[in-house]
């Protein structure tokens, strides 16, 4: 898609007739941050504010948000919504709303998703704002849609990536990234990552970097820890379920040969100490000559993790340089 859909070829805005389009199931998930103080969100969770049950207010709003989108945004369809969820995540100073928006018809429902989001966000500024006027409402952006001739999409999807080029890694060499919205944000303190540092630093491989980062920024991260074109990138973290966990998604477009024994190997192992390590997602491959591979956010699965690749990744680096046994 080149071109604005909702300009016709006079530059005039319209409504897109989406009278011939097929009717499918189509899904989509925005989120929004409200950021405050940490004693306000203290008092969220307390019910201590002035205007209380906050949280139920703030979800009511973003649901009848969603239903009137089409009245708020000129040239939205109006839809039959069959679903609308809102969940609400703490950190120490903010709140990240996410809201999932379901239909069966002939168009999407990322502006339902993406209204119900802004809207109980906007609640909750109301409803703290007694004590909190100079709360922030940001970063309202689409995380994932489905359904439709284009089935899925993801921010990663809408980046380009090129595909992985074989390069000449610089052998002996690693990075490390850990994916942390907590962690980047300070507010937990990361003891996964200086432990895959000193574990590759045991093996003799020369770490270039732990990096950091929220779960949204980890497929950049990505990207640039393998323009470094190290032997080894070892990523930790967002590896399961909730919505804002996208590091399988981030991997595995960089992937041009999967290995899906090392991920199985790790997940059963887990598997034996804790029986939700099998829904990890994490991924493991090669991109252009460096081995890549996701580990859970848990201590536990990251021990699991390097249990596996211990004796494994030397033999697998090898190969992937042309040398090494092949029995």
């Amino acid at each position: 898609m080149t071109g604005l859909t909702h300009l016709d070829d006079d530059g005039r805005a319209r409504m897109v007739d989406v009278g011939d389009k097929a009717t499918t199931k189509r899904v989509a998930t925005a989120t929004a941050t409200f950021t405050t103080r940490p004693d306000v969100i203290a008092l969220v969770q307390a019910d201590g504010l002035p205007k209380a049950d906050v949280i139920a207010t703030a979800r009511i709003a973003g649901i009848a948000g969603a239903k009137r989108t089409s009245e708020l945004i000129p040239l939205c369809h109006q839809l039959a919504l069959s679903s609308v969820s809102l969940d609400f995540a703490f950190t120490e100073d903010s709140i990240v709303i996410t809201a999932t928006a379901k239909t069966t018809g002939q168009t999407g429902v990322e502006m339902e998703a993406l209204t119900a989001a802004s809207i109980a966000g906007l609640t909750l500024h109301d409803m703290v704002k007694a004590v909190d006027p100079a709360s922030v409402l940001g970063d309202i952006r689409l995380l994932e849609k489905s359904g439709g001739k284009r089935g899925n999409w993801t921010p990663e999807a809408s980046d380009p990536v090129e595909a992985p080029a074989a390069r000449t890694v610089r052998p002996r060499t690693a990075a490390v990234i850990v994916a942390s919205t907590a962690g980047a944000a300070g507010t937990r303190e990361d003891l996964t990552g200086p432990r895959i540092s000193a574990w590759l630093s045991e093996h003799d491989y020369a770490v270039d970097a732990v990096t950091v980062v929220s779960d949204a920024d980890v497929h950049h991260a990505i990207t640039a820890a393998l323009d470094a074109a190290p032997a080894v990138l070892i990523t930790t973290g967002g590896t399961g379920l909730s919505p804002s966990d996208r590091t399988p998604e981030a991997t595995q477009p960089h992937l041009d040969r999967e290995l899906p024994g090392i991920a199985e190997a790790i997940r059963a192992l887990g598997s034996t100490k804790t029986p939700t390590a099998a829904l990890s997602r994490g991924l493991a491959g090669v991109s252009g000559g460096t081995v890549v591979v996701n580990l859970p956010g848990s201590t536990g699965g990251v021990k699991d993790g390097l249990a596996v690749l211990d004796g494994l990744l030397d033999h697998l680096v090898a190969q992937i340089a042309g040398g090494g046994a092949h029995e």
